[in-house]
């Protein structure tokens, strides 16, 4: 069942950025702080982790994501919900949502200009983001929910 919430969650921040290139802090920052307060009242993460296990993973997060922000690949919002799934999760996860978003996202660039002429005009348009060639600062939250669903299917 906490599974289903983190991809729900995880959905609604993919889909807001894919459309808007933007995460509402309500959607990263909330639910940091619902991770945090789920950590320090129970002891464990939302996935059943021991509390430090999150926290480093938070940290992992930070040290992974914070380059890309620095060097203007990611949006802060990128950087928070990294840090909000590693108080949600543990070090593997976070490791294989972001080896697997990294993945996601070259097989996107590779496959996206072919892709892109056969997807539907509704479609397209909730992907506006996502157009091959549009801005070298892709949307980041799509690819992280591919890296979470194949971590989720690699770790179960």
């Amino acid at each position: 069942m906490h599974s289903i919430v983190l991809l729900i969650w995880l959905t609604l921040c993919a889909a807001q950025d894919a459309r808007q290139r933007h995460i509402a802090n309500g959607l990263t920052v909330g639910a940091g702080a619902f991770a945090l307060a789920y950590l320090l009242w129970s002891g464990s993460t939302w996935l059943g982790a021991p509390a430090e296990q999150g926290a480093w993973a938070a940290l992992l997060a930070l040290a992974f994501t914070l380059p890309g922000y620095a060097l203007r690949r990611l949006g802060g919002g990128d950087v928070k919900l990294m840090i909000a799934l590693g108080l949600a999760t543990d070090g593997r996860h976070v490791l294989g949502v972001f080896i697997g978003a990294g993945l996601a996202s070259v097989c996107w660039l590779a496959l996206a200009p072919r892709v892109w002429l056969y997807m539907g005009q509704g479609l397209r348009g909730r992907l506006l983001y996502l157009q091959p060639g549009v801005s070298k600062k892709q949307p980041f939250a799509p690819f992280l929910l591919v890296g979470l669903l194949l971590t989720f299917a690699w770790l179960r």
